[in-house]
């Protein structure tokens, strides 16, 4: 409720608008009352013609059009200010969905992203258009119809001061089950919807496979659990009005039952007074009446609120650290090092002034002579450093702004020994999941790393134990082993510190291969020693003595940086960098 009451603090013109015509709208109602109530008396009790009391029907007649046009003019304002807030909330539903069209695809059924999009937020409009407006009016005309009973009867005006607090306050307590209930509707409407186009669009496949009975089945169970919620929203918006009603007859009765006596019996009021306090009773009760049905539908549009904000929450979440995808992780994000530097001592190795923007999906090489900084480049981006000056952001936000845990849950970092714990093979491929992955998993993971034909050959094959620190692994093995933990983890940035320095030339292809269909789906930063590696980058960031030097693609640094194109005539020589 909180989040529509601050959208309708925005709307401003329209609240003054409601809260101005709803003055009027007091007048109006009094003035109607007062019109007809001399009429009658007049024409009943004093015997006036015709034409004495033309005046006064030209007057009631004034005010009727005017209560019907202000009635117009305030449900107007009302629909206007609910079409404008579901059209932004729409355009901000189909931006997260447009933004990302694969990973929005992968968060749910389509069927319930279209029920979102348009029931839920229809499921607002109620809100707005009938809500609001009844709360501002009800505010203002019976004060006004009160302040006027008690000018002509001060009994009546206590009568409907003690009778009226009750109808708020079922209105609480009816409200209160109605949001549940709402909620309720909105969930089962949403999942309907997803398992009714979900079947649809997979029809064939269902027949094909003998399904379909199953899945009719699973359709008329939503169905049904569909109608019995709002069979239950129904039962409550009867008993609520079943129950205002019943309050406000009562409360009329005594005000009647009063105002007879005194003219009757203690002839303590005139026919006017009493006559026009009947008048007034009927549109001081209806008001608060009418909003208590715009109350229960208010409370209603709650359960459709609150979906609409959690998938628009998703959106928040998706900017920080990317749209989910299958397995949890997220597109990758923007990267920014901003005058990032940092010092190991006083006197010791510094990395200065770094400043670089790193675009989601990009390849980078990190290069530079031995000593130049790539690795301690490579662990503040990754988090393990704080820069002693300057700032790393994250789309925007300071990466120490976030937790820890869930920088890391992004993130791979595959150095050029990489860590086994004492365990089978499968124990540590699996480290790289965030929760317990299956043993297919595992094995897929392992086969895209290149590393199952070696695991299939071995006598106890995932189950096969290693020994602490991967003894009796080779180096290539367990690159291949940390390889494996990326693919099962699917991280939006994996860092590597010159993985292939040192492995054979078979086992390098498999690495690049490997390190290439990561990078399809991930942002990939490598501190660079081979000349492939270095030649296939969409980015390059030269090192120099701790220093940025230049930055960009390999042609562009070979023809601008002498000291880069020294590099790579050594590295094509063949001598270490």
């Amino acid at each position: 409720m909180n989040e529509l009451k601050n959208i309708a603090k925005t709307h401003k013109s329209t609240r003054m608008f409601l809260i101005f015509s709803s003055v009027l709208m007091g007048a109006t109602v009094i003035g109607q009352a007062y019109f007809f109530v001399t009429i009658v008396d007049r024409v009943f009790l004093r015997g006036h013609s015709i034409q004495e009391i033309v005046p006064f029907l030209a007057g009631l007649l004034i005010v009727l059009i005017a209560r019907s046009a202000l009635t117009y003019g305030s449900g107007r304002a009302g629909v206007l200010m609910a079409s404008k807030v579901k059209r932004d909330f729409r355009k901000k539903l189909l931006n997260k969905i447009s933004s990302n069209p694969m990973q929005s695809a992968l968060q749910g059924q389509s069927g319930q992203k279209v029920s979102v999009m348009m029931d839920a937020v229809d499921g607002i409009d109620s809100y707005f258009s009938r809500f609001i407006p009844q709360v501002i009016q009800t505010s203002i005309v019976p004060l006004m119809i009160l302040v006027v009973v008690f000018t002509q009867h001060i009994y009546s005006g206590l009568i409907m001061v003690i009778t009226a607090p009750f109808i708020p306050l079922f209105m609480a307590i009816i409200g209160m089950k109605t949001q549940k209930k709402s909620e309720e509707q909105v969930e089962k409407l949403s999942a309907f919807s997803g398992q009714f186009l979900d079947t649809l669009q997979g029809l064939t496949t269902l027949k094909l496979f003998g399904r379909s009975s199953h899945q009719k089945e699973l359709i008329q169970k939503n169905s049904l659990n569909f109608r019995d919620a709002t069979m239950e929203i129904l039962k409550i918006a009867f008993m609520s009005s079943l129950m205002l009603e019943f309050i406000s007859m009562l409360s009329m009765g005594l005000i009647a039952l009063e105002a007879s006596i005194r003219l009757v019996v203690f002839e303590s009021i005139t026919f006017f007074t009493a006559f026009f306090i009947l008048v007034l009773a009927p549109e001081f009760y209806l008001s608060l009446k009418d909003l208590g049905s715009a109350f229960h539908t208010g409370r209603g549009s709650m359960g459709a609120a609150n979906k609409v904000t959690e998938e628009l929450a998703e959106k928040d979440k998706a900017i920080q650290w990317g749209a989910k995808s299958l397995n949890g992780k997220g597109s990758p994000p923007t990267i920014e090092l901003n005058g990032t530097s940092f010092h190991y001592s006083q006197e010791g190795f510094s990395l200065r002034n770094i400043k670089a923007v790193i675009e989601p999906y990009e390849q980078v090489a990190i290069v530079g002579k031995s000593g130049s900084g790539k690795t301690t480049l490579l662990h503040l981006i990754a988090g393990l450093l704080s820069p002693t000056e300057g700032k790393i952001f994250i789309n925007g936000t300071s990466l120490f702004d976030h937790k820890e845990s869930d920088w890391f849950d992004q993130l791979s970092y595959i150095s050029q020994n990489p860590y086994l714990f004492s365990g089978t093979l499968a124990e540590n491929i699996a480290i790289g999941g965030t929760t317990d992955p299956l043993s297919t998993e595992v094995e897929v993971a392992a086969k895209k790393a290149g590393i199952d034909e070696l695991i299939n050959s071995l006598e106890n094959g995932y189950d096969t134990p290693v020994g602490e620190a991967g003894r009796g692994l080779s180096g290539g093995e367990k690159q291949r082993i940390a390889i494996a933990r990326a693919f099962l983890k699917q991280p939006s940035i994996i860092l590597f510190d010159e993985p292939t320095t040192g492995l054979d030339l078979h086992t390098e292809r498999v690495l690049q291969s490997s390190i290439k269909e990561l990078s399809q789906t991930s942002t990939v930063i490598t501190v660079a020693h081979r000349l492939h590696t270095i030649k296939n980058a969409d980015k390059i960031l030269f090192l120099a003595d701790g220093e940025l030097v230049a930055s960009g693609t390999h042609h562009d640094l070979l023809a601008t940086v002498p000291d880069y194109r020294e590099m790579i005539y050594v590295q094509q020589r063949g001598v270490t960098l």
